[in-house]
């Protein structure tokens, strides 16, 4: 049983809710819906539901043209529930005073943007593995 997952994803123009490309923190909780659907395949072989974050802190902007990790791991298992910690990270950096506009940075240290955790739960008839 995989109990820790991670996707990487290129924020986009699309993305961007702000002026100057800032990315809304929505879009992270999204990310992490993502990781979380995947955890569950992996554990119980359905998608399982989203019954509620408990802790969500934004901690560093992004902006479009940023990759971000985003991952997460199941730390509990209920006979229903699945109790989960995410993180999402910036790897590469858009320079955005840079003389190009599309110059951008490998970072040497991935960036914590954000961090949350929250439950799922897999109703036991859906729970195949």
């Amino acid at each position: 049983m995989d109990k820790k997952v991670m996707i990487r994803v290129r924020m986009s123009d699309h993305d961007s809710h702000y002026a100057g490309g800032l990315v809304d923190g929505a879009r992270m909780l999204n990310l992490f819906g993502d990781v979380a659907t995947e955890l569950l395949i992996r554990h119980d072989g359905d998608e399982g539901l989203f019954k509620a974050y408990d802790n969500v802190e934004f901690l560093v902007p992004v902006y479009a043209g940023d990759y971000i990790e985003a991952s997460g791991e199941i730390v509990r298992i209920g006979a229903t529930s699945r109790r989960m910690d995410f993180v999402a990270m910036k790897v590469i950096s858009l320079c955005r005073n840079a003389k190009y506009p599309s110059a951008a940075d490998v970072l040497d240290e991935p960036i914590v943007v954000c961090r949350a955790s929250g439950t799922c739960v897999v109703p036991k008839e859906y729970q195949r593995k």
